[in-house]
């Protein structure tokens, strides 16, 4: 029945991301090698070939994997990761996840490690993100100046150049456009551009195949240029971690320019050792924040421009003011308002982008977890560092679990933020947390009406 239970685990994930190619190389060796019945209930012990694998889907696959085990089954259950070193042997060979792919003439195969053509460079970069089409405003200009500094004189400034903020922003923009403005007008030299996940993809593939010196050819002999996004996934793991120490010597070394990307500062990435951390406030930090409601419209119209939407003040402004999370959720809402348009055959206006986006509004977007954990708090007469606190006294936990509850329902959050919000708790505990208060609010009326007080509450936050 365990089995069972997990063969439909599986293809249900594959059948709900059939385009992520990560999936092949990290989830699939799983299996499951074991259950066992604990007082928490069914123990899954799912077997992964390395710590990479252990590490990735614990950071990137675990709340899917939780999710769909709660759907085929009400019992409790928790999930343990166990490296088994021969299921190595099922790992698929690793294809690089980005363009990369397109332009390195099969890595793991090739005894030739040299990619210094212009028009394979060209593949690599995306030729629409340059600075010309860079919204610039308050919330972005330091380090849009920080990154045309350095693609007018690689090597010589700022290095490393670090970018940081929240996902969606334009960071991935600024990169490319840093590389395309380089390989515009100094075409002798070579760069490579990546995410730190397909860095790790390829090191685990080359550590597999015995073909190490292939990849430090790659990144550091055959590169002037190191384009790196996403480098939050460096805390996974010590080897890893020194073979991105070096390379970043070399490249400081030889004052050959580094500019990384990365949604925190280095100082909040997690795992991340003290020497890496150093090296990567060695040079400039710049942040990218939100833009503006006033950007938020000039980065709409321009988008709309190049894709020939005819939009008008009022429509952008609206579509501006909902729009606070990201440059991506902006270009989301564009998206759906131009597709209703067309589906219907109508122009769009402003009332056509009220029902479309109406579900959503400025002050639904401001809810956060910190603001539930408050409002929880105070309606239990507590602390919020009580909620975060070890304690395990019943009226904390109770209150604690209502919390749990409510960002569930509110917030698009999964179970491991969830735990680290409340003092790095882990998925388990929070499954057990929301399945408790779903259960007792049926039975327990008390319960009930304090979840209820506190829907009103965020509903006089957020107006829904």
């Amino acid at each position: 029945m365990k089995t069972q239970i997990w063969e439909s685990v599986k293809e249900s994930i594959r059948l709900k991301n059939p385009t992520n190619s990560y999936l092949e190389t990290w989830f699939d060796p799983t299996e499951l090698v074991g259950t066992e019945e604990s007082h928490k209930g069914t123990v899954f012990k799912l077997g992964v070939p390395t710590d990479f694998h252990k590490h990735w889907i614990s950071q990137n696959f675990l709340d899917n994997i939780c999710q769909e085990i709660s759907s085929l089954t009400q019992e409790p259950f928790q999930i343990q990761l166990v490296v088994v070193p021969e299921l190595e042997k099922k790992i698929a060979p690793v294809g690089p996840t980005c363009e990369l792919s397109v332009n390195d003439q099969s890595f793991a195969e090739s005894n030739s490690v040299g990619y210094s053509s212009l028009n394979k460079q060209r593949q690599v970069l995306r030729s629409e993100y340059t600075f010309s089409t860079f919204v610039v405003g308050r919330n972005n200009d330091f380090a849009h100046a920080a990154c045309y500094s350095v693609a007018k004189n690689p090597g010589a400034g700022y290095n490393p150049l670090f970018i940081y903020g929240p996902t969606g922003m334009g960071k991935t923009h600024l990169l490319n456009a840093v590389g395309n403005h380089i390989q515009e007008n100094f075409p002798q030299l070579k760069i490579r551009y990546a995410s730190t996940e397909t860095f790790l993809n390829e090191f685990v593939s080359s550590i597999r195949r015995g073909e190490m010196h292939k990849l430090r050819k790659r990144y550091r002999e055959d590169c002037d240029v190191l384009l790196l996004d996403d480098i939050q996934v460096l805390g996974r793991g010590e080897a890893f971690q020194e073979e991105f120490f070096h390379t970043l010597n070399s490249f400081f070394d030889s004052r050959r320019q580094v500019v990384v990307a990365s949604d925190r500062i280095p100082r909040d990435i997690s795992g991340l050792e003290d020497r890496i951390r150093t090296r990567l406030e060695w040079g400039l930090v710049a942040d990218i924040q939100m833009p503006d409601l006033e950007t938020r419209v000039a980065i709409l119209k321009y988008k709309a421009e190049v894709r020939n939407i005819a939009l008008s003040d009022e429509v952008a402004n609206y579509i501006a003011s909902i729009s606070k999370r990201s440059i991506r959720e902006l270009e989301g809402n564009l998206n759906k308002v131009k597709m209703y348009s067309e589906l219907l055959d109508l122009r769009i206006t402003l009332d056509l982008s009220r029902q479309v986006l109406g579900a959503q509004s400025p002050e639904t977007q401001q809810l956060t977890v910190e603001d539930i954990q408050k409002l929880t708090a105070e309606h239990y007469q507590l602390k919020l560092q009580d909620l975060k606190s070890s304690s395990r006294s019943k009226p904390l936990v109770v209150a604690r679990q209502v919390a749990m509850y409510l960002i569930k329902t509110y917030l698009e959050k999964s179970l491991i933020d969830i735990g680290r919000a409340f003092g790095g708790r882990d998925h388990t505990t929070v499954i057990s947390a929301l399945r408790r208060i779903e259960d007792l609010q049926a039975k327990d009326s008390d319960l009930h009406k304090d979840i209820e007080d506190l829907k009103r509450k965020i509903h006089n936050i957020t107006g829904v």
